[in-house]
Order: structure tokens, then C-alpha cells, then sequence
């Protein structure tokens, strides 16, 4: 079982709009703070006086040295975190999960594919790995958006392409869209991809996880070398409820990130 580990205050010092509904936060320590983060791990953020939530870390590198988590307003206590302003503060504990395995990644060409705000957990790959260019082969992010404005990071995407190959599709097209229409796995028909030297990285609504994972294991990778971040009903962050299992898999614990090879079959049972 994973430690507890007590809420510790967090100040907001950066509130960032990113779409209509979601923002990303900024947050730095109130005091004694927490130990470091790895890409893909999350937190529990506590809205005092609403509840908590576990939202994963979008950026390790924040304008104020501080994490920066990226929040969408679906219910309580992620609208109370998405109306947070500079000056408030939040309980936070963590780290928690497992992050995504960049160093076996390292040497081989890096493949991100990411829909809607599953884009956020897989932001601190990218930044790794444009930090460290050398030290891997080709990246390309393919990112996919239900609308052009649900698009996150969309001025960061940009500047991605200086060094990356970095490629936007929405699934419903508004006035003035000149990109890519479709699914994002239809994005994959236009990449060279090498699959005994790509290591995909995947982060999505769970039905688009699996079919593009599918289609990857198709297109000759080996499933080992696909991961996935998966989000269940996590709720105490230590593997003690059991709100997040799947099969053996206890997701705050054991993920959110996993080999495909392992939940391929898991990702066939309906979340209850």
C-alpha cells in the first residue's frame, strides 16, 4: 500500500485560461513542500470547505518555479479549483502514481498522442524531452480536440514544431479551421513511424486509448512499448478504497501509467 501523506498549503500564484471551461493553475508551497514529481504523476488537490480531487502535474517548470496542474470544471470541486485566482490556496499531497517511463524511452524516437485535456499529463513528457533533445530520437505530437476551442496549449503547440513534429485534428471543424478533421489516430496515416524504434506514450478518454493503442500494436509496435495513463474512480490515492481497481490493477497505485500489454484485456470491461 502506498503512504499516506498529509495535505500540505499550496499558494496559487499564476490562473491561466486554456479553454472555456478548463484553466491551468499554477501553485508553489506555502510552506514546507512536497517531493519532486515525475511526468504523469498527480496529486490530490483539497478546495478547502468543497472536497478533493487527483489531477495529474501539466508542467513541472511553471512561470514561479511551482507546479502547474490543468483543471476542467466537470463538478464540484474541479469548478471550485477552476475558479481559483493568484492569492488563494489549496490543500496538496502527493506525489502519487506511477509516471511515464522515459528512460526506456531514451535513444528511441518518442511518440505522444493525446486527446482533449489528456494532453495535460503528457505536456511534461514533451518538455522533457525538448530539454533533452539529444538524448532521444524523433518526437511527434499528435493531438486531438472535439473542437478548435477545446484545443489546450494551443500557442505552446506552435512553438513545439521548432524541434518536434507536432499535429492538431478536431472532430468538428469551425469557421476559418484549416487543419485536419477526424479522429487522432487518422493523424497516424500521415507520420513515418518506425515501430521497432518508437515508444508511444497515450493519453486520452479511455475509448480513444484503446483504439489507438490497438492501432498502434497494428502498425507493428509491440504492446510493451505502448503506455497509457488511465483514470478510474480514484478517491484516496493510496490504494486502500478500491474505487480505482481494474482487475488486479489498484490505479493510484499501480498506474495511472501502464504498459498496454497489461490492460489490453482490462480495457475491455466497462467502468461501473
Amino acid at each position: 500500500m502506498s503512504t499516506v501523506v498529509p495535505p500540505l498549503p499550496y499558494r496559487v500564484v499564476d490562473s491561466r485560461a486554456e479553454t472555456g471551461d478548463t484553466r491551468s493553475i499554477e501553485l508553489v508551497p506555502a510552506g514546507e513542500g512536497l517531493a519532486p514529481f515525475s511526468p504523469g504523476q498527480f496529486a490530490m488537490i483539497y478546495a478547502f470547505g468543497v472536497g478533493d480531487v487527483p489531477v495529474s502535474v501539466s508542467s513541472l517548470r511553471g512561470g514561479h518555479g511551482g507546479l502547474v496542474h490543468t483543471v476542467r470544471a466537470v463538478g464540484a470541486v474541479s469548478t471550485a479549483l477552476y475558479r481559483l485566482r493568484p492569492g488563494d490556496t489549496v490543500g496538496l499531497s502527493g506525489p502519487y502514481g506511477t509516471g511515464w517511463d522515459l528512460g526506456a524511452a531514451a535513444g528511441h524516437d518518442v511518440l505522444v498522442i493525446a486527446g482533449g485535456i489528456g494532453l495535460a499529463p503528457l505536456r511534461p513528457v514533451v518538455h522533457a524531452v525538448l530539454d533533452r533533445r539529444d538524448a532521444y530520437g524523433r518526437l511527434a505530437v499528435l493531438t486531438g480536440a472535439r473542437t478548435p476551442a477545446d484545443l489546450l496549449y494551443r500557442d505552446e503547440i506552435g512553438s513545439w514544431r521548432d524541434a518536434a513534429r507536432a499535429e492538431v485534428t478536431v472532430d468538428r471543424p469551425g469557421p476559418g479551421w484549416r487543419g485536419a478533421v477526424g479522429v487522432v489516430t487518422t493523424l497516424l496515416d500521415h507520420l513515418d513511424l518506425r515501430p521497432g524504434r518508437t515508444r508511444a506514450l497515450v493519453c486520452g478518454p479511455e475509448v480513444m486509448m484503446r483504439h489507438t493503442a490497438r492501432d498502434l500494436v497494428a502498425r507493428g509496435l509491440a504492446p510493451h512499448h505502448v503506455q497509457v495513463s488511465l483514470e478510474r474512480n480514484m478517491r484516496c490515492a493510496t490504494g486502500h478504497c478500491g474505487h480505482c481497481q481494474l482487475g488486479p490493477l489498484l490505479l493510484c497505485r499501480d498506474g495511472p501509467v501502464v504498459g498496454y500489454d497489461r490492460v489490453a484485456h482490462l480495457l475491455l470491461v466497462r467502468e461501473l
